[in-house]
C-alpha cells in the first residue's frame, strides 16, 4: 500500500530524503526561474488572446501539482509557446476573444487536457506519444514558431491584425499597415533587438568585462525584465499610452488565483474535446523529451506515465484557478536545471515567488507596453525554428522529409490544428508505409562461421535446394500479404528449391493475419513440393504460434538457430555442391 502510494505521489518518495543543501539551492533556482517567468507568463497569456494574470495564475498552483505528482528533479511547468497558441486557435472557434466566455471556455481546455492526460496516466497510455515522429514534431513546431512570431508582429507595429493562418496573418498586416504607430514600433524593434543581443551577446560582454559567469548568467536571464522595467518606465514617464497611443497591459488584478469553473455544456466540451487531445499530446511530447533530457544528464529515471500524472494534475489546477492549459517548457526547465534545482521543490518554491509577484508587483506593470511582451514572445520562440532538419531528413530518408514538409506547409497554411492533426495522420501513415514493405533479405553462410549474411552483400555459401528469407520486422496486417508475394515470386513451380527458411530472430510479434499468411504459403508451398522451415523464433512468438494449429500443419522444422536449420537441410538434400554467391 505504502509503495503504491508512493509511486502515484513521488513526493512521499524524495520528500524522505530532503536535505539542507537541496533546500538551499532549489531556493537559488526558483528565484532564478522566477524572475524569468514573470514576464515570459504575462507574455504568454497574451499569446493565448487571454488576460495577462492568467499567465500568472498557470503557473502558480500548476507548478505545486506537478511537484507532488511528477517524477522530474528539474521540469518547469507552466504556460508555453506552442500551447498557447493552440489554445488561442481552439478557444477563438467557440467564442470571441476578450468576452468572458473565452476565458470560461479557456478553464474548459485545460480541464479537458487534465483529465485526458490523467485517465492516460491510470490506463498507462504514453507509448501513444510514440505516433508522433520527430520529425514531424521538428516539423509542427517549426511552423508554430512561424505562426507565434507572425502574430505578435501587430503588436510590434500597434495595429489590429488578425488570422489563424500565416496567409491571413500577413494579408491582415498588410492591409493595415498604414495604421502603423510609429512609437509603439520603436519601442518594439528596440526591446527585439536588446532581448536578441541579451541571448547571444550579454553573457560573453559581461565575461569579458571581469564579470563571474555565474553572475553573468543570472543577468542574461533577468534580460527579459531590464527590458520590461525601462520600457515601462519610458511609456510612464512620458505619458505615451495617452499622447502617441502605445497599447498598454493596463490593470491587472492584485491577488492570488481565484477559484474559478469551467463550463460544463456538452456543446462546449464536444467542441473542445479534440483539441484538448491534441493539446494534451503535443504538450506530453514536448515535456518528456526535456524531461528525459535533462534526467539522462543525471542518472535520474522518469516514469511516463506517472509523468501523464503529474501534467494532468497540473492542468486540471490551472482550470480551477484561473489559467488556461500548462506543460513543462523547454527554455525554463533547462534554466531551472542549469540553476542547481535539485527536486521538484524549487517548482513549488517558484509558484510561491511568482503569488508574491501576483500579490504585490501588479500595479507596476500597468503601463507595461504590449509591444515589448511581443518582443519577449518573439525572441523565446524563433529559437524554436530549425529548418535543418529539412535537409536532414531529405538527405537520410525522403519519406521522411515529405512528412516534414507536409506538417510545416499544413500547419502554416491551414492552422495549428490541422497542422498537429496532419503531423499524427501523417506518422502513422509513415509507420505503416514503411512496416508493410519488410526489409527480407536472403542470405547464406558466411564461410568458416555459424553466422549468416544477405547474399548481395557477402560473399557467403548458398544451397541451390535450401532458401533462407530474414524477415527484418514484426509481421502484421499491413506486411503479411507482401511477405507471402515475396516467397510466391522466389519460389516458382520449375524451381529447384525443395526447402524454404524463414529466420525470425528480428520477429517480435506475429498477428492473426500475419498468421493466416503463413498458413497460406505453407499450403502453396506443400502443393509445390517445398518445405517450409522456421529458424530463431522467439519465445513468445513461439507461445502464440502453439496456441495455433500452425504448427500442427506445418510442413518443415522449427529450428532453434539459422545454423542449426542449414546443417540439417543441406545433409538430408542430395543435391549439387555447396556454391559461392556474392
Amino acid at each position: 500500500m505504502i509503495e503504491t502510494l508512493r509511486r502515484y505521489v513521488p513526493i512521499l518518495d524524495w520528500g524522505r530524503t530532503y536535505t539542507r543543501d537541496a533546500l538551499q539551492s532549489d531556493l537559488l533556482a526558483a528565484v532564478i526561474v522566477t524572475i524569468m517567468l514573470i514576464p515570459q507568463s504575462l507574455a504568454y497569456a497574451l499569446l493565448a488572446g487571454l488576460p495577462p494574470e492568467a499567465g500568472l495564475y498557470a503557473s502558480i498552483l500548476p507548478i505545486i501539482l506537478y511537484a507532488i505528482f511528477g517524477t522530474s528533479r528539474a521540469l518547469a511547468v507552466g504556460p508555453v509557446a506552442v500551447v498557447s497558441l493552440m489554445t488561442a486557435a481552439a478557444v477563438g472557434q467557440v467564442a470571441e476573444q476578450g468576452t468572458a466566455g473565452y476565458a470560461v471556455a479557456a478553464l474548459t481546455l485545460a480541464v479537458l487536457s487534465g483529465a485526458i492526460l490523467l485517465a492516460m496516466g491510470l490506463f498507462r497510455l504514453g507509448f501513444v506519444a510514440n505516433f508522433l515522429s520527430h520529425p514531424v514534431i521538428a516539423g509542427f513546431i517549426t511552423a508554430s514558431g512561424i505562426l507565434i512570431a507572425a502574430s505578435q508582429l501587430k503588436h510590434i507595429l500597434g495595429v489590429e491584425a488578425h488570422g489563424h493562418t500565416l496567409i491571413e496573418m500577413v494579408a491582415s498586416l498588410v492591409a493595415h499597415l498604414p495604421e502603423t504607430n510609429l512609437v509603439t514600433l520603436v519601442i518594439g524593434v528596440a526591446a527585439t533587438a536588446f532581448l536578441f543581443w541579451v541571448r547571444k551577446g550579454l553573457k560573453p560582454f559581461l565575461i569579458a568585462r571581469g564579470v563571474r559567469p555565474r553572475l553573468a548568467d543570472i543577468a542574461q536571464k533577468a534580460g527579459p525584465v531590464g527590458a520590461v522595467v525601462v520600457t515601462t518606465l519610458l511609456v510612464w514617464g512620458l505619458g505615451l499610452s495617452q499622447t502617441a497611443g502605445v497599447s498598454i497591459v493596463g490593470a491587472v488584478p492584485q491577488s492570488l488565483p481565484p477559484f474559478t469553473l469551467p463550463g460544463l455544456s456538452l456543446d462546449l466540451v464536444s467542441a473542445l474535446f479534440i483539441p484538448a487531445l491534441l493539446i494534451s499530446v503535443i504538450g506530453f511530447v514536448e515535456s518528456i523529451s526535456v524531461a528525459q533530457t535533462l534526467a539522462a544528464k543525471k542518472r535520474q529515471r522518469i516514469d511516463p506515465d506517472q509523468e501523464l500524472i503529474g501534467l494532468g494534475a497540473a492542468n486540471i489546477g490551472a482550470g480551477f484557478t484561473g489559467g488556461y492549459p500548462v506543460t513543462g517548457g523547454f527554455a525554463r526547465s533547462a534554466v531551472n536545471f542549469d540553476a542547481g534545482a535539485e527536486t521538484p521543490a524549487a517548482g513549488a518554491f517558484t509558484a510561491i515567488g511568482l503569488a508574491i509577484a501576483a500579490l504585490a508587483l501588479t500595479p507596476l506593470i500597468f503601463f507595461l507596453p504590449k509591444a515589448t511582451l511581443a518582443a519577449t514572445i518573439i525572441v523565446a520562440v524563433l529559437s524554436l525554428v530549425d529548418f535543418s532538419i529539412l535537409k536532414k531528413t531529405w538527405g537520410y530518408a525522403k519519406a521522411d522529409f515529405v512528412a516534414v514538409a507536409a506538417t510545416i506547409l499544413l500547419t502554416l497554411g491551414l492552422g495549428v490544428e490541422a497542422g498537429v492533426s496532419a503531423g499524427v495522420i501523417l506518422s502513422i501513415a509513415l509507420h505503416l508505409y514503411k512496416t508493410s514493405k519488410p526489409h527480407v533479405a536472403e542470405v547464406g553462410l558466411v564461410p568458416g562461421t555459424h553466422h549468416f549474411r544477405n547474399i548481395l552483400r557477402h560473399h557467403v555459401k548458398t544451397h541451390p535446394e535450401v532458401v533462407t528469407l530474414r524477415i527484418d520486422e514484426s509481421l502484421y496486417f499491413a506486411n503479411a500479404r507482401f511477405l507471402e508475394d515475396l516467397v510466391q515470386d522466389r519460389v516458382t513451380a520449375d524451381s529447384p528449391v525443395k526447402h524454404v527458411v524463414l529466420m525470425c530472430s528480428a520477429v517480435n510479434e506475429i498477428d492473426t493475419s500475419a498468421l493466416e499468411s503463413l498458413e497460406a504459403v505453407n499450403e502453396r508451398l506443400k502443393s509445390m513440393g517445398v518445405k517450409l522451415h522456421l529458424s530463431e523464433v522467439k519465445g513468445p512468438v513461439t507461445d502464440r504460434l502453439k496456441r495455433s494449429h500452425f504448427l500442427d500443419e506445418l510442413t518443415g522444422e522449427v529450428f532453434l538457430s539459422q545454423y542449426d536449420a542449414w546443417v540439417a537441410l543441406t545433409k538430408k538434400t542430395p543435391g549439387p555442391a555447396l556454391q559461392a554467391a556474392q
